[in-house]
């Protein structure tokens, strides 16, 4: 009796093995047979899109009409310089007459870190004096204004806010 309960179990055991290895290989063919002849193996396979569908990486449309209609300028770029510690702000007239409380020079130019709440300043040197463009705006000229980022507090990818006199240009990318 002994003999025929081993038996038993290892006829169970050889089995259970053959049913594994059957269910594998047929696993294996129906996945090949699934493949499309670009996803051979060893393809690249493609990356998702890392940005979120529910920010903007540019100016909406409708935010573009705004600011031209708003305050006559267009082409609202904010770029890091290559050391980080200033922040160039510039954009394009569009409307003299709109824009011309832009290049005032007793409007004083604020921006403003939506991450990090940090308000940033125009520097202003000794002999320059402000690091920006002012005067009578003029169609078609890009006009900018330098930020002092000093301790590196808005990174590329930030959002921020600029504020000049009564214009606010809010949600802008920082490149």
């Amino acid at each position: 009796m002994n003999m025929s309960v081993e038996t038993m179990k290892l006829a169970t055991m050889a089995a259970l093995l053959a049913c594994s290895l059957w269910s594998a290989a047929a696993l294996a063919q129906s996945t090949q047979g699934q493949q499309t002849p670009s996803a051979a193996p060893g393809a690249a396979r493609s990356l998702p899109n890392k940005s979120s569908p529910y920010q903007p990486v540019k100016i909406p449309k409708h935010a573009k009409t705004f600011y031209e209609a708003y305050g006559g300028v267009d082409k609202l770029t904010v770029r890091r310089t290559a050391s980080g510690n200033l922040i160039r702000f510039s954009y394009r007239i569009v409307d003299p007459a709109r824009a011309k409380a832009l290049g005032e020079k007793n409007a004083t130019p604020y921006m403003l870190g939506q991450r990090s709440h940090a308000l940033l300043q125009i520097p202003v040197m000794d002999k320059i004096g402000q690091l920006r463009q002012t005067g009578t705006p003029e169609v078609g000229q890009e006009y900018w204004m330098v930020f002092s980022n000093k301790g590196n507090l808005i990174k590329a990818g930030d959002r921020v806010n600029v504020m000049i006199g009564s214009f606010h240009f809010d949600g802008l990318l920082v490149e």
